[in-house]
C-alpha cells in the first residue's frame, strides 16, 4: 500500500535517510522503531509529503507520493490520519470542538451530523463523558486520546502515529496500545507507528523495521524482531531489559 523506493533524504549536508526499501502492506500495523536521530519522524512525514525525497520515490498504491502537487496532493492527504507526539490541540477549543475541526473544514455534514459522529469517536476512545473540557483540564493521556478522535474522525484509510506514548505512564501507554490494535481490527485501519517504546512495538505491531544510522537494520515480525542477530538490534532490546526470549528482566 505505501511502498518507498531507494529513498534518500539529505538536511543541510547530513544524510537522515540512506537508501529506504520496503512496503507497508493494507490493513498492517508497521512499527518503526530506533534511537533519536535515526529519521523515524521524517518518514513520516515522507508519507504525506510533509517532505520531499532528495532521491528516491514514496508510492501510495500506484500513486507517487513525492511527485504528488495541488488538488492530487490534497485528496491523498485526506486519506491519512495523523496523530502528531504532543496531541496537536488547540487550547482554545472543546475536546468536542477539537475533533469536530476537521469535519467543519472538509466536509459539508451540518451540525446535527457532526455532533453524533463526534460523539461516536469520542465513545470508542473513552472519552465520551470529556468533550465539553478543555484540553488544559485533562490528562496527558487524555489528550493523546482526543487526538488520535480527531485522527480517525474522517475515517480515514490509513493512520499516522508518531511517537504515540511518549511521556505517558506505563498504564496509560498501554491504553493506546489496545486503541491502536482495535482501530486495525475492527476498521481494517492500515498503522504506521513511530515509536521508541520497544514493548508498544512488539505488543501492536505485525512488522517491526528499526533504524539505524539512517537505514532499515532489521525488518520482521515480532518474533523475528527479538531473535535477530543484528548488534544494534541487541543493544536497543537489551537497553529495554528485553531478552531474546522476549521477557522483560529488571535492571540490574
Amino acid at each position: 500500500m505505501i511502498r518507498f523506493e531507494q529513498v534518500t533524504k539529505r538536511l543541510g549536508g547530513r544524510v537522515i535517510l540512506d537508501d529506504l526499501t520496503f512496503e507497508v502492506a493494507r490493513g498492517e500495523v508497521f512499527v518503526i522503531v530506533g534511537p533519536s536521530g535515526t529519521g523515524k519522524s521524517v518518514t513520516l512525514k515522507h508519507m504525506v509529503r510533509l517532505m520531499t525525497p532528495t532521491s528516491g520515490t514514496v508510492w501510495l498504491g500506484d500513486q507517487a507520493v513525492s511527485r504528488t502537487d495541488g488538488e492530487a496532493l490534497r485528496r491523498l492527504r485526506e486519506r491519512f490520519g495523523y496523530l502528531f507526539q504532543g496531541g496537536a490541540l488547540l487550547g482554545w477549543m472543546t475536546v468536542a470542538e477539537n475533533i469536530a475541526l476537521p469535519l467543519q473544514e472538509k466536509t459539508a455534514m451540518d451540525s446535527a451530523a457532526i455532533a453524533r459522529r463526534v460523539a461516536e469517536v469520542l465513545a470508542r476512545v473513552g472519552l465520551e463523558e470529556d468533550g465539553d473540557k478543555s484540553p488544559a483540564e485533562i490528562s496527558g493521556g487524555m489528550q493523546k486520546r482526543a487526538g488520535l478522535a480527531r485522527a480517525i474522525v474522517r475515517n480515514p484509510e490509513i493512520v499516522l502515529y508518531d511517537e504515540p506514548t511518549s511521556g505517558l505512564d506505563p498504564v496509560t501507554s498501554r491504553t493506546i496500545d489496545r486503541l491502536i490494535k482495535e482501530l486495525n481490527a475492527t476498521l481494517g485501519v492500515t498503522s504506521v507507528v513511530v515509536t521508541h517504546d520497544l514493548h508498544s512495538a512488539l505488543s501492536i505491531g505485525h512488522r517491526i523495521a528499526m533504524l539505524s544510522h539512517s537505514r532499515i537494520v532489521e525488518l520482521a515480525d515480532p518474533a523475528g524482531f527479538i531473535a535477530s542477530k543484528n548488534p544494534d538490534v541487541r543493544q536497543f532490546l537489551e537497553a529495554q531489559f528485553i531478552t531474546q526470549t522476549g521477557r522483560k528482566e529488571g535492571s540490574p
